[in-house]
């Protein structure tokens, strides 16, 4: 398993599944992040939060451990 938080810089990936519970889940799903969406990382701050990444035509920063909760291939 895969989750954004280890993918590098300029890579794009693609949302497989969202872990986590109630409101944190909500939050990502909020924010775009659904099943199937690409996400594109675009920079990774020098101590690795937040990440910054491209979803659905906007960017966005999130922070390290929502990015674990997103599982990418």
């Amino acid at each position: 398993m895969k989750t954004l938080k280890q993918a590098g810089i300029g890579e794009t990936a693609t949302v497989v599944k969202l872990h986590g519970q109630g409101a944190l889940k909500r939050r990502i799903m909020d924010m775009g992040i659904t099943k199937g969406v690409e996400i594109y990382v675009r920079k990774v701050a020098p101590l690795g939060d937040p990440i910054e990444v491209t979803v659905r035509g906007y960017e966005l920063s999130i922070r390290k451990d929502e990015a674990e909760n997103i599982e990418v291939a």
